[in-house]
């Protein structure tokens, strides 16, 4: 097993048409934050080659695990979305001009699975 588990799925916004990758994000066996973002690192990489317009991101994280994570998914695209519960949206946290800009709301409605 192991600390921290992050899976990759293709969604699409269906009020634009965006492809996005979803990252379901969550913790594995116990243990302190110094293994779970080495464990987080360790998983964005396995998952292979990353990047486009937007990432989404759902699920649980340590402070530390949500920066590790943030910062391997900046570098490859064009904006980030976090899931707010409390919202019901993904609120994009950054974001490098284009389609979306930080602050923007996208309705968890609106993500549907491809296949």
């Amino acid at each position: 097993m192991t600390a921290y588990n992050i899976n990759r799925s293709t969604v699409t916004v269906t009020g634009n048409g965006t492809n996005a990758d979803l990252f379901k994000v969550g913790f594995g066996d116990p243990a302190q934050n110094d293994e779970i973002v080495r464990a987080a690192e360790s998983r964005l990489s396995e998952i292979g080659e990353i990047g486009g317009e937007l990432a989404l991101i759902n699920g649980p994280a340590s402070l530390p695990a949500a920066v590790v994570i943030a910062h391997g998914l900046l570098h490859v695209y064009g904006a980030v979305g976090v899931f707010d519960p409390k919202m019901g949206a993904y609120v994009v946290a950054a974001a490098h001009g284009g389609k979306y800009s930080v602050g923007e709301l996208i309705s968890a409605d609106s993500v549907a699975e491809t296949a």
